[in-house]
This record gives C-alpha cells, sequence and structure tokens, in this order.
C-alpha cells in the first residue's frame, strides 16, 4: 500500500513524486513512456533547444551592425539534433536519479484507474491512499478533410525530421505553431502561418501581437482563414469568402491541445470530466476525496511551470498544508525571435473583471542594453494597473530576454505590489529589466505614486 499514486511521470508528476518523496511518504509514479513527459521529451525542451541553434546560426547571419562578420556560417540539422538528443537524455537522466533519491518506485506501462484507491499496470495492480492525476494533453487533430495526408505532421514528428523542408504550411498561430514558424523562417526556409482569428495569439496584448507578427518579418501570415481541405501537400483555405491555397513540403498541425482522459478508467469510476479536462477545486482535488489531478489534464493553464506549481498544491493538500494556486500570476512565454512574455492580466482582461486600469507602454529600445544587444529588433514593455489601489495587475514584454524576466513580473503579481513598490525596487543597470521600472515610473507620473 502506498501513499500516493502518480499518474504520469511529466512536468507535473515527476514534481509531485520528488515533493511527497522528499517528506517521506512512500510514492510510486507510472509513466506509459518516457520519463520526463511530453515537455522534457518531446515539447518544451527539445523546441527550445532547437530554437536555440537557429537563433545562434541567424545572430552569425546578421551580425555586422556588431562588428561581427561570419561569412559561410552553415546550419547542420543532425549536429543540432545530436545536441538536442543530448539535452534531453541529460535532463531524463536528471529526473530518474531524483526518483531514486527520494525513494519513489516508477512503473513502467499504461495505468487504468479501478477504483479510487487502485490503479492497474498490465496484470499488476497497486494501490494507495491518495492519487494524484497526471497524465496531460495531446495535439488536437481537427476533422479536417484530408487531414491524414502523408504531408501532415504535428510538432512530435517535426521535431525529429532529418532533412529540412524548403517550405512550411503551419495551421494554427498560437504557441507551437509560431515557435516552429521562428524556427524554420530563421533558417531561410519558406514559412506561411494560417490562422483562423483576425490575430495570433489571442492571449496576448492585441499591440503586442501585431508588432511581433511584423518582427517575424520572414513569416507570412495569413489571417481570419479557415482551412477548408488538405489535398496531399496543398492546404486549401478561404479568407473574406476567396478561396485560396498554399503548397508545401511539410505541414504542421498546431491548432491546440486537448486531455488525455481517455481509456483510463477515469469516467468509469465517477470523476467529474468537462470539455476542458478533469474538474478540481483549488486543492487540486477531483469530486472523488483522494484523487487529485494536475497539469494539462485539468484544461487550467497548459504551461509545464503551472504544473509542477499544481503538483506541490496537490502533494500540500495531502499533508494537510494550506496552498493554494494564483493563477494570475502564472507567468508564459513564447520563445521565438523576438521572444515575448506575459504575467497578470492584459488591459482588456482587467477591464472585463470591472477594474479602472492604468497603463504604460514603453519600448525595449529605451533600455540602453537592449538597443545595444538587439539594434532595432522591436520591443515593447507594458504595465497595467489598478488606477484605485496602484496594484500591479499585468506586465507584459516583447524582446529577448523576456523570457528571463518575466519572473519578475510573477514576483510582484504574487506579492501584490503596488507601482511605487516597483518605483522604490533598484533594479541593476545596465540591464534590460531596467524598462520594467521606466514603464511604471511613467504610470506613476500620471499617478503621483
Amino acid at each position: 500500500m502506498y501513499d500516493i499514486i502518480i499518474i504520469g511521470a511529466g512536468p507535473g508528476g515527476y514534481i509531485a513524486a520528488e515533493r511527497a518523496g522528499a517528506q517521506g511518504k512512500k510514492v510510486l509514479i507510472i509513466e506509459k513512456d518516457t520519463v520526463g513527459g511530453v515537455c522534457l521529451n518531446v515539447g518544451c525542451i527539445p523546441t527550445k533547444t532547437l530554437l536555440n541553434s537557429a537563433k545562434h546560426y541567424d545572430h552569425a547571419v546578421n551580425s555586422s551592425l556588431f562588428g561581427v562578420h561570419s561569412d559561410g556560417a552553415v546550419f547542420n540539422l543532425s549536429e543540432a539534433q545530436e545536441w538536442k538528443k543530448k539535452v534531453v537524455d541529460t535532463n531524463v537522466n536528471g529526473i530518474i536519479f531524483l526518483m531514486k533519491k527520494y525513494g519513489v518506485e516508477t512503473v513502467m506501462g499504461e495505468a487504468f484507474l479501478v477504483d479510487k484507491n487502485t490503479v492497474q499496470v498490465g496484470e499488476e495492480t497497486y494501490r494507495a491512499e491518495n492519487i494524484i492525476i497526471a497524465t496531460g494533453s495531446s495535439t488536437f487533430i481537427p476533422p479536417i478533410p484530408g487531414v491524414g495526408s502523408r504531408y501532415v505532421v504535428t510538432s512530435t514528428e517535426l521535431l525529429a525530421i532529418k532533412e529540412l523542408p524548403s517550405s512550411l504550411t503551419v495551421i494554427g498561430g498560437g504557441v507551437i505553431g509560431l515557435e516552429f514558424a521562428s524556427f524554420f523562417s530563421m533558417l531561410g526556409i519558406t514559412v506561411h502561418v494560417i490562422e483562423m482569428l483576425d490575430e495570433i495569439a489571442p492571449f496576448m496584448e492585441k499591440e503586442f501581437a501585431k508588432t511581433m507578427r511584423r518582427a517575424m518579418k520572414k513569416v507570412k501570415f495569413h489571417l481570419s482563414s479557415k482551412v477548408e481541405a488538405i489535398k496531399d501537400n496543398r492546404v486549401v483555405f478561404t479568407r473574406k469568402g476567396k478561396e485560396e491555397f498554399l503548397d508545401s513540403d511539410l505541414i504542421l498541425m498546431a491548432v491546440g491541445r486537448k486531455p488525455n482522459v481517455q481509456e483510463m478508467g477515469f469516467a468509469e469510476v465517477g470523476l467529474e470530466i468537462n470539455r476542458h479536462g478533469l474538474v478540481v477545486n483549488d486543492k487540486m482535488e477531483t469530486n472523488i476525496p483522494g484523487i487529485y489531478a494536475i497539469g494539462d489534464v485539468i484544461g487550467k493553464s497548459l504551461f509545464a511551470h503551472s504544473a509542477s506549481r499544481m503538483a506541490e498544491v496537490a502533494v500540500h493538500a495531502i499533508l494537510g498544508i494550506d496552498d493554494r494556486l494564483n493563477y494570475d500570476a502564472v507567468p508564459w512565454a513564447i520563445y521565438t525571435y523576438p521572444e515575448v512574455a506575459s504575467c497578470g492580466l492584459t488591459e482588456d482582461e482587467a477591464v472585463s473583471r470591472g477594474y479602472e486600469v492604468d497603463t504604460a507602454t514603453s519600448l525595449m529600445r529605451i533600455s540602453a542594453r537592449y538597443y545595444a544587444e538587439n539594434g532595432n529588433v522591436p520591443g515593447l514593455c507594458k504595465v497595467v494597473a489598478d488606477k484605485k489601489t496602484h496594484k500591479v495587475l499585468g506586465i507584459h514584454l516583447l524582446g529577448s530576454p523576456s523570457s528571463e524576466m518575466i519572473f519578475g513580473a510573477a514576483l510582484m503579481i504574487q506579492s501584490g505590489m503596488t507601482t511605487k513598490d516597483v518605483r522604490t525596487t533598484i533594479f541593476p543597470h545596465p540591464s534590460v529589466s531596467e524598462v520594467i521600472r521606466e514603464t511604471v515610473l511613467s504610470l506613476c507620473e500620471a499617478e503621483n505614486c
């Protein structure tokens, strides 16, 4: 009898196992594919590794502005793939080490939930006082005629290619689609992105999405466009009532993800499931006491770091420690070139919640370091604050290294900092992060904070 059985060894599952094991709990973790889950093996880490390789190549080709000339720069895909594999393998081995360190037992195989305390894997059954479901999500494939074409790939297949295509059509202008569009376009490959909505990344500040799209000038975007059919390597779509088509070597399907809730006994034991996934309360507990769910499978915040934080909340609930996840303080980043990152509410979201807001937007190049290192690459910083309390509600960044700075915004929002608090905080100079304080200062001039 285990204290906790965890189904899924991704960034939610293995963090739950590590935290529980560190507290002396007897833990079993079950994984059907590879330790580390989608994020580590065919998602976050390999994608960012290849993107970094492409950025190095792009910098080499376009560094003359900075006095560096590297004629004849070559991108070698096989070597980049080898490096990606080494990065992934090193991290997987690190997780395996942590499981052993904290006494976590690992079983490989497909789990089936028999009842609130029992999980079956093959012919074996395992029992526990508590169960944490961390089964993640998978690529959503829309019912488009011809979607089974051999030219259509998901992000998993695209990460494993051995030869670069000469052209790529991306269906979907979200995080996954944009990152792959950035990767291939930096390598000089013709890239088209087809997006049904009137702007890419609808969760982003509107002016940021527009600026980002213009900054990715090597990518051709087709907005307000609906894919009607795929015929071999041709994507047929309509825009403003007119039918158009694109031919390419590969077609990436990147329209979203769906929770992994099927064929694992979840519905059979009576777990509540809606269109987003498993339903949980603020302690990550499902409608069945003792069964918890975290990460993509609940559909609330589809980020690896969200899953890891949810894991802590679930383990704390089991340990009797009061803990909650503040969804407004969850940062996100898109690792394109230029990067974009955000935390908190957009201006529209804040207004829709009834806030009277003050906002300020600055160009990234007001930071001397940003301009020195990026030249005229577009960059923006926007701060959204409550006009009455001066509380920081959201910070949005476009321009590298946004992904490395956004934790500061998360800390500000998590701790309830006001614009005055930020104004009186010392930022290092010269640093790109200074743009956040400078943007807040422009707000303070209006608010007299």
